[in-house]
């Protein structure tokens, strides 16, 4: 077979695809009929993960696993702009890490709405202007992100899925490296790669800023002045920055995981895990016999961060992940014993424990 019937082969497999995925957007339009007649939620992150894994199962071809949802990923984005209007706040602006995240769960096909800080990303969701936020929690070098862990008490938002993403940082630049003077970050970011800049660059004057992509932008307009900036290969290209070092992040593993909000919870797919807040009265002991609650249960505790509650002094608020649904007997169980020993209790969501 030479080339030409090779690329016939292929170009009637694209007419082929082409007329299936138009005969899918057609029932999936009718899926958000149904939908909006019955008052559900268009993003359904269980049958999302539950659809994923069943095509990774079926693949019995050369596509590995990232492939084939990277694939999917685009086309149920297609799908979730012909369910709805739908809207993606994210802490902003265009390029952050949090952007790339937000496209790696919704693809390419919803609207994005990029926020100045966090806590305007939780008023777009709440006021319905988005159908959906993401923001970052933890990362796996500097720990939790305490403003997201601040906003989730008081706001009637729940979790309904989460985001695993690999962050690469580098140095870029409008100049080179032997003209740097200042480099520009943010404030994770130059804890992800306090390392690599003591080696570096230990004389160099630190600038935190807003986001990696703002750190850019400011490359851009004062390399003259010797500016540089620290973050991701997106930020570069969209400042047109050279990227004079890559993966400068101390840990090769480095990964931020990120949450999407919205107005309901995730029903269970089976490997769940349910995201707590709660405040405990204030008696000694009070700490140890809330968190028996869940060793009384068995229930694995992969994860608590304590937080000044801000309402009263030396009061703390815990949030806690476990694993689990809210549903699952036990995890209802060891929430209502949970509830005994608390002066508060905020169930903040179940969802996917997925990788992704």
């Amino acid at each position: 077979m030479n080339l030409d019937d090779i690329r016939r082969q292929i170009d009637e497999i694209d007419r082929d695809l082409l007329d299936l995925l138009s005969r899918r957007a057609d029932l999936v339009h009718e899926v958000g009929v149904v939908k909006k007649r019955d008052g559900l939620q268009i993003y359904a992150p269980e049958r999302e993960e539950a659809l994923l894994r069943r095509l990774v199962a079926m693949n019995a071809g050369r596509l590995p696993e990232k492939s084939i949802r990277a694939i999917y990923r685009e086309i149920m984005s297609a799908a979730l702009a012909l369910e709805d209007d739908l809207k993606i706040a994210y802490l902003g602006p265009e390029g952050t890490w949090t952007h790339q995240a937000a496209i790696k769960k919704f693809g390419h096909s919803v609207e994005y709405l990029p926020q100045p800080n966090f806590s305007d990303v939780f008023d777009q969701v709440t006021r319905r202007i988005a159908s959906y936020g993401v923001v970052p929690i933890e990362n796996s070098t500097e720990g939790a992100v305490s403003h997201t862990l601040d906003l989730f008490v008081d706001s009637p938002l729940h979790i309904c899925s989460q985001i695993l993403l690999r962050i690469e940082n580098g140095l870029m630049a409008a100049i080179p490296r032997g003209e740097i003077k200042t480099l520009y970050s943010h404030p994770q970011v130059f804890g992800q790669c306090r390392g690599w800049i003591l080696r570096n660059f230990p004389d160099a004057d630190l600038v935190e800023v807003s986001s990696t992509t703002k750190a850019a932008q400011i490359a851009r307009d004062n390399a003259a002045e010797g500016a540089a900036a620290l973050g991701g290969q997106l930020a570069a290209e969209l400042y047109g920055l050279t990227v004079l070092d890559s993966a400068i992040q101390d840990r090769a593993t480095n990964t931020t995981r990120f949450l999407v909000i919205g107005e309901k919870t995730c029903p269970p797919t089976g490997s769940d895990r349910t995201s707590v807040l709660f405040a405990i009265h204030d008696r000694p002991g009070s700490l140890v016999k809330a968190l028996q609650a869940f060793d009384q249960f068995h229930i694995n505790m992969s994860k608590i961060e304590s937080r000044p509650s801000k309402r009263k002094d030396w009061e703390y608020v815990f949030y806690v992940d476990l694993a689990g649904h809210c549903e699952d007997e036990k995890v209802a169980e060891a929430l209502a014993e949970l509830q005994r020993h608390c002066s508060f209790v905020k169930l903040l969501g179940s969802y996917p424990d997925t990788g992704e």
